[in-house]
């Protein structure tokens, strides 16, 4: 897809905040940060909260989501812009939990909250009212963009699909189990999923936090056999960073058949018996 069709650039944002057109809509693991400043009109969605079926680790369904735009005041009419921090992890993984289950009026803010800040853009701590809207029927539902830990155990052996861990290097080679901020879970094993790439998805993001070039993305995966050719299965520990490179490849470079793996670690690190590499 072209750029345009997926992203809005800080600038488009801060011309058209207040357009009745899009609903701006921070993600993150906690609404603290929305708390103190956010984009005027913006509203929040919690990560955890808002995205999930709890108290299983599922995401929400068509008709949840479909509840969920509704609340969030999102209009037969409306695009909703999605940001947040960690250059968009969760943005991100809103983003393919939305495209996943049949939402397409969708985009992400370039460069999220690192970006919009280090700009100096406008910030509030108001929060907008919101009156609730009927999004309009949502399309069908895209079963091709998620993996599954069945079909990530039967393709360890197929030359025709590719892996690629986007966690750290450290997580990657066994060191870590999770990012060195957080506890050590004892429930996972440590090291990757045979035969997979490591490309950690920050790398595909410049100091400010927007997305390189197409050129120098094809550049990253290509190098490391994550081609558009194959099939191409993206995890990390929760799913939120690999969503990050799900959009990179499928909707930057339109890789044809990428997957996220919101299972990631968490659930691989996890099962009995299955092979291990570090």
């Amino acid at each position: 897809m072209s750029r345009s069709e997926v992203l809005v650039s800080t600038d488009w944002l801060a011309d058209n905040a207040d357009s009745a057109d899009i609903r701006i809509i921070e993600v993150d693991e906690d609404t603290d940060a929305y708390a103190v400043s956010h984009i005027p009109g913006s509203i929040a969605w919690h990560w955890s909260d808002d995205l999930h079926d709890r108290p299983r680790r599922e995401l929400i369904s068509q008709e949840q989501v479909h509840a969920l735009l509704a609340k969030s005041g999102v209009g037969p009419q409306t695009t909703v812009i999605l940001w947040g921090g960690n250059n968009n992890w969760f943005a991100a993984y809103a983003y393919w939990t939305l495209k996943y289950r049949g939402f397409d009026r969708v985009k992400l803010l370039d460069g999220g909250r690192k970006k919009w800040e280090a700009e100096t853009r406008p910030q509030t701590a108001d929060v907008p009212p919101v009156a609730p809207q009927e999004p309009g029927l949502l399309g069908p539902e895209r079963p091709e963009l998620r993996a599954f830990r069945d079909g990530v155990l039967a393709s360890l052996s197929d030359v025709a699909h590719a892996r690629v861990d986007v966690r750290s290097p450290a997580e990657f080679s066994g060191e870590l189990v999770a990012p060195a901020h957080l506890p050590q879970e004892q429930a996972q094993v440590p090291g990757h999923i045979p035969g997979s790439a490591n490309v950690p998805w920050a790398l595909a993001a410049r100091e400010d936090g927007a997305f390189k070039t197409d050129n120098e993305l094809r550049e990253l995966y290509g190098n490391v056999g994550v081609t558009p050719d194959k099939l191409v299965t993206a995890y990390c520990r929760i799913g939120e960073r690999s969503s990050h490179t799900w959009f990179v490849l499928h909707e930057l470079l339109e890789y044809p058949n990428v997957r996220n793996y919101d299972g990631s670690w968490t659930e691989y690190g996890s099962l009995v018996g299955v092979p291990v590499e570090r």
